[in-house]
C-alpha cells in the first residue's frame, strides 16, 4: 500500500506542475483537463492514505499514533493547498501565504512519512 501512495502523490505533484505551469501560461482548456485529472489523484491520494493510517492503527502501538495523525492532517492540508494554490493561479489571484503552508505541510508530511514512521526509508533497511 506505501507504493500505491507513493505513486500516487508523486503523480499527484507531476500532474499540479503541469497545471500550474498551463495555468500561468493561460493555456485554459489543456489546465482545466489536467486540473480535473488531478482531482481524480487526490481521490486516489486521500484512499490510499487513509489505508495506511488504517494499517498503522491496526498493526503498530500507541507512541506513534499522535505522528500518524499528524501525518494524515498535514497530507489533507497538502491536498487543500494544492486546490487553492491552483483555483487562485486560474483566477490570476496572488496566493504566497497557501504557499508558505503547502511547503510547510509537505515538509511535515516528508519528514514523518519518510524518516519519523515504520513504513519510511529507515525503516527498510
Amino acid at each position: 500500500m506505501a507504493h500505491m501512495h507513493i505513486t500516487a502523490w508523486t503523480l499527484g505533484l507531476i500532474l499540479f506542475i503541469i497545471a500550474l505551469n498551463l495555468y500561468k501560461k493561460r493555456n485554459q482548456k489543456i489546465a482545466t483537463i489536467a486540473h480535473m485529472v488531478l482531482r481524480m489523484i487526490y481521490l486516489f491520494i486521500i484512499i490510499t492514505g487513509g489505508q495506511l493510517t488504517w494499517d498503522y492503527f491496526q498493526g503498530y502501538e500507541m507512541p506513534i499514533f499522535g505522528e500518524v495523525i499528524v501525518k494524515a492532517i498535514a497530507g489533507g492540508w497538502i491536498v487543500v493547498m494544492m486546490e487553492l494554490i491552483l483555483t487562485g493561479t486560474k483566477k490570476g489571484k496572488a496566493n504566497r501565504a497557501d504557499w508558505i503552508q503547502f511547503w510547510i505541510a509537505l515538509v511535515i508530511v516528508i519528514i514523518l512519512g519518510f524518516f519519523r514512521l515504520p513504513m519510511g526509508f529507515l525503516f527498510f533497511q
